[in-house]
């Protein structure tokens, strides 16, 4: 027996003529198009619960989305005949039951569990979209369907470790060693290391070659690129890599709005919505568990802290700089490996695996940044976050590509997991 353990986004206004291959839908046809995707719907609307209001990090926001999108996965799964084995339960569905009723019923009570400090804002959404479905068995059924898998993912998620602030990160004084960064100089999101991971066994045995040594000239090389490129008063970074630092690093988080771009572009049933969705959002917190866990092990410093103390490096090629600041604000974390790295490469392995190419076009809107940028392909996207980072002043190069290479890794063992097809 397996193991089951387990608003709309930028609306593309030319269709795409790739289609999705038939692999990905063995059960339901694409969504009908004068019914909007009830998954892409509710997955803004967790949105702007988890974001938008509750302001939560990208990696709290992470495990948020993973809980909504397992629970909306196995309601949309357990309704379309149970094509695909179920994250962690197939209730009893009929094939008739209200999809849309199921995904809200699904998304708004783990948010409500969430959140319960916009519970009334959360009915009243809940409430709206359910009037939206005519009354009937269809209707209760689904709403049944919802409320079953939402009940079992907020029970298999409690205790999980989120949010625990007796951890903390270790800090030193000695050169190299992790301090904490300013501007806020606090101690937050430890508790990340020890998160329950959604499928991948041990996050523990993925793991990243240590920093070069502080006297090394690679050592060097690396602190001195960023030094140079990621200044905030840099004069050789470019406009354009300016830009791309400022859209990656925005914590309105673009890899959200990829999901339902893509699914709105390739008119994803809310079947392959749903499991595109989940995978992908499961694989970046467990990508995220094995990174943190690696950053405190090696918890080096950032830059931001680097630069202005490399007097005491020992190393002759590194120059102190009291008053360097970066591009954009550190993250509360230790260095090595970089951890959007680590969440975009399981994003976009995620994307290319589901499509079954790299070669999809696809883009995202940046409220930072003010702009949109668009991929001709998942790689493309991949290879400038790690140079996006280097731009922002907040990586070194070689935690970028470890954090890319470890994030790929996991989504690997994430993939080879979940949502498997039923052999019938």
């Amino acid at each position: 027996m397996p193991r089951f353990r387990r608003f709309f986004g930028v609306v593309v206004a030319t269709a795409l003529t790739l289609t999705v291959p038939s692999v990905l839908a063995p059960a339901p046809a694409r969504a009908d198009a004068a019914r909007p995707n009830s998954v892409v719907a509710w997955h803004a609307h967790a949105q702007a619960t988890i974001y938008d209001t509750a302001r939560q990090s990208p990696n709290a926001a992470a495990r948020s989305f993973a809980m909504v999108q397992g629970a909306v996965y196995d309601a949309v799964n357990a309704i379309s005949g149970t094509p695909y084995e179920p994250y962690l339960i197939a209730p009893r569905a009929h094939r008739g039951d209200s999809v849309p009723a199921a995904v809200a019923a699904a998304a708004h009570h783990v948010l409500l569990s969430l959140f319960p400090a916009q519970a009334d804002a959360l009915r009243a959404r809940y409430a709206e979209e359910l009037a939206e479905i005519p009354d009937g068995r269809a209707k209760r059924g689904g709403i049944a369907v919802g409320e079953a898998t939402a009940a079992a993912m907020i029970a298999e998620r409690a205790g999980d470790g989120a949010f625990d602030t007796s951890v903390t990160w270790p800090v030193g004084t000695a050169p190299g060693e992790y301090r904490l960064t300013p501007p806020g100089f606090v101690q937050t999101g430890a508790w990340y290391a020890f998160l329950k991971p959604f499928v991948v066994r041990d996050p523990s045995r993925y793991r990243v070659a240590g920093p070069p040594s502080l006297t090394s000239a690679e050592y060097a090389r690396q602190l001195n690129e960023v030094k140079a490129l990621g200044s905030a008063t840099s004069t050789v970074r470019t406009p354009g890599q300016t830009e791309a630092a400022i859209w990656w690093d925005d914590y309105d988080m673009v890899e959200w709005d990829f999901r339902r771009v893509l699914a709105t572009s390739r008119r994803l049933s809310d079947l392959q919505t749903a499991r595109l969705f989940a995978q992908t959002d499961m694989a970046t917190v467990d990508a995220l568990i094995s990174c943190y866990q690696q950053k405190r092990r090696w918890s080096l410093w950032r830059p931001v802290t680097a630069i202005p103390l490399a007097d005491t490096d020992g190393n002759p090629a590194t120059v102190a700089d009291p008053s360097w600041q970066p591009l954009r604000v550190t993250a509360p974390s230790a260095e090595w490996p970089s951890g959007h790295t680590c969440y975009t490469s399981a994003t976009m392995v995620s994307f290319r695996t589901f499509f079954g190419r790299d070669d999809v076009p696809f883009h995202a809107y940046s409220p930072a940044s003010g702009t949109t940028r668009y991929f001709t392909s998942f790689a493309a996207a991949q290879a400038e976050v790690q140079l996006a980072r280097i731009w922002a002043g907040v990586h070194y190069r070689e935690a970028a590509v470890l954090g890319d290479r470890l994030g790929t890794a996991v989504t690997k063992e994430v993939l080879r997991g979940f949502a498997r097809p039923v052999r019938r």
